[in-house]
Formats: structure tokens, C-alpha cells, sequence
């Protein structure tokens, strides 16, 4: 199986954000806590890493911050990736910055859709990482590579950041909020990690 690679730049915005939601003082401590390096709470400390490397620390990062806060990991978690959407909207190339102003205008039932194919290729590592599937009235999305869940074993789904991001991303396109749910992840062993976006009503 081959490594998961994850895009440094998005790292950086990671732990910026994490360090945000957190505190710096009790991100320090978790890092501490958790035998991770104190550099890692720099961002400007993470340009040396490769796309493997980032992969790696983005996900014992997670699992630190899901040790730390135990039951209320899930809910710090997915208001960092809340967070980290407006970021990737940020940094994004200028065809992507063209890309999510034109979704904005499109009719409020395409945007979906087209904000989630967006958002897989803002943070995928290549093409195919992540797809987008259609089933009936609601939308898959399937995360192949799921750098997250790099080296981590968990009796339950753990792609808190992802499920954020998701969500984000909708409400940024049409102003409503939908329900999404993990219903597989390769922390369980699985092939994929799958979020089941409900918006058929």
C-alpha cells in the first residue's frame, strides 16, 4: 500500500488554525503531553517536509488533539476544519478563486455538488484522491487517500478535519446547512473514507 501524501502548504494552514481554535498555550501542552515536538506548533517549523512527511504529522497531530480532548475532540476538530476551509480558499490558484466565485451564481441546487468537487481538488494530492458520487438525491464523497488516517487504528470513524471541511464548504456556497456523516473509514480498515452528504428532502 502506498504512503499517503498530503499537501505541506495545507499542513501549515492546519496547525495556523489548530493553534487558533486551541490556544497557543494549550496547543503547546498538548503537543507536550503527547511527546510531539514543540516545532511543530510553528508553522514556518514545517516548509522542510515532503508530501509523506506532511501526511504523517497531519494525522499524529489529529490523533494527538483526539487523545488530548477525548469525547470533545470531535467537536474542536470540526470547527478546525470549519475554519480551514476559508483558508483553502485563500491560498487557492487563480482558476479556483474563478472556480468558487462562478459556483456562487450558479442555481442554489448545482452548487452543491460543484462546491464539493472543488473542495476535493483544493485539498486531494492528485487526481482521483477524492471522488465525487451522486446517489439518488444525496452526494458521496469518497476519500481514497485520507492522509488522516495515516498509521491510525480506531474502533470508530476519525476524519473529524474532512467532515468540517465538507461542511464548511457547503454553507459557504448556499448559506444552509446539510447533514453529513463519515459512514466508512480506513481507520476501521476500510478501502475508503466516505462522507454521506444528505441534501434530497
Amino acid at each position: 500500500m502506498s504512503e499517503a501524501k498530503f499537501s505541506n502548504r495545507i499542513l501549515r494552514r492546519f496547525v495556523e488554525t489548530a493553534a487558533v481554535e486551541l490556544g497557543t498555550d494549550q496547543f503547546g501542552a498538548m503537543l507536550a503531553l503527547s511527546g510531539l515536538s514543540a516545532e511543530w506548533a510553528k508553522p514556518e517549523a514545517l516548509p522542510k517536509m515532503d508530501a509523506v512527511e506532511s501526511a504523517k504529522t497531519y494525522a499524529a497531530l489529529q490523533a494527538a488533539m483526539r487523545t488530548y480532548y477525548g469525547r470533545g475532540a470531535r467537536g474542536v476538530l470540526l470547527r478546525v476544519g470549519q475554519r480551514l476551509w476559508n483558508f483553502l480558499l485563500a491560498d487557492a490558484a487563480l482558476g479556483g478563486k474563478a472556480q468558487a466565485a462562478l459556483i456562487k451564481r450558479l442555481p442554489q441546487a448545482a452548487r452543491r455538488k460543484s462546491i464539493l468537487e472543488l473542495l476535493a481538488r483544493l485539498i486531494g494530492n492528485q487526481a482521483g484522491d477524492i471522488i465525487l458520487h451522486t446517489l439518488d438525491l444525496d452526494l458521496l464523497l469518497v476519500d481514497h487517500a485520507s492522509p488522516t488516517t495515516e498509521g491510525q487504528h480506531a474502533p470508530h470513524p476519525i476524519c473529524f478535519i474532512t467532515h468540517g471541511l465538507i461542511r464548511e464548504s457547503l454553507f459557504w456556497a448556499t448559506g444552509q446547512n446539510f447533514d453529513v456523516e463519515e459512514i466508512s473509514c480506513k481507520a476501521l480498515g476500510k478501502e475508503a473514507c466516505e462522507f454521506k452528504i444528505m441534501v434530497g428532502n
